[in-house]
């Protein structure tokens, strides 16, 4: 279980708190306006901004201090955080060692988890031979290969068109039920939450609203979601 325990955030002037769990292999999709510190609060969860106060919590262990790489998590970014002097290969196994050279169970992971994302014999191609769709299921083939028990996605879909985007979050379900795993889903669209999120974490007003189940929360918004669902 993820717990956000008094937390307290500050960036810039900008100040956020939030206070709360999120379960254990559940998906929670966390959205509101533009500059509402959505992406502050993956930042913070992931270790990239240490809070003002309060604690980052998994499983009772307390992760405050912890290191980006001492986490449990895996993240997705915007840009999918490839090297593009890498090939597609290469890119995913940086989740098993910094070493290009592989031994064959190494090998043989990395192809697994390309065939896993749909992208079996695309191996030795660099990102930019990719389409932007495939470089997301490159960077989640990555994730696959990391086994952290909770995903951050920071709208790593966002430039994919709608068609492309829901196969997307539709793979990322698939995965995170695989491996038993939580997530934190940064998204503007609704779509995504009612697709696949089964509670929606609300940012709005320097507060990250405790998640609410997805279907209840749209069926009877409150004013801040009403108002930006326009």
């Amino acid at each position: 279980m993820l717990t956000l325990e008094g937390l307290v955030l500050e960036r810039e002037g900008f100040r956020m708190t939030a206070d709360w769990s999120l379960p254990d292999g559940s998906i929670a999709a966390v959205i509101g306006p533009s500059g509402g510190g959505k992406s502050t609060l993956l930042d913070a969860v992931a270790g990239f901004l240490a809070p003002a106060s309060g604690r980052v919590l998994w499983e009772g262990r307390d992760l405050t201090d912890l290191s980006p790489g001492a986490r449990p998590v895996a993240m997705l970014f915007q840009d999918n955080n490839l090297f593009p002097h890498l090939t597609a290969a290469q890119n995913v196994a940086l989740a098993l060692t910094p070493k290009r050279r592989l031994t064959t169970e190494q090998t043989r992971a990395v192809e697994d988890a390309l065939a896993r994302v749909g992208l079996p014999g695309l191996g030795l191609r660099r990102p930019a031979q990719l389409s932007g769709g495939q470089q997301g299921r490159v960077a989640l083939a990555r994730v696959l290969l990391q086994r952290k028990p909770l995903f951050l996605l920071d709208e790593p879909f966002a430039a994919l068109g709608p068609a492309q985007r829901a196969e997307m979050l539709d793979l990322v379900a698939a995965l995170a039920r695989e491996q038993g795993a939580s997530v934190l889903m940064v998204s503007h669209a609704p779509e995504d939450a009612r697709r696949i999120a089964d509670s929606v974490v609300l940012v709005v007003e320097g507060r990250a609203e405790a998640p609410a189940e997805t279907a209840r929360l749209f069926a009877d918004p409150p004013p801040a979601l009403r108002a930006y669902l326009g």
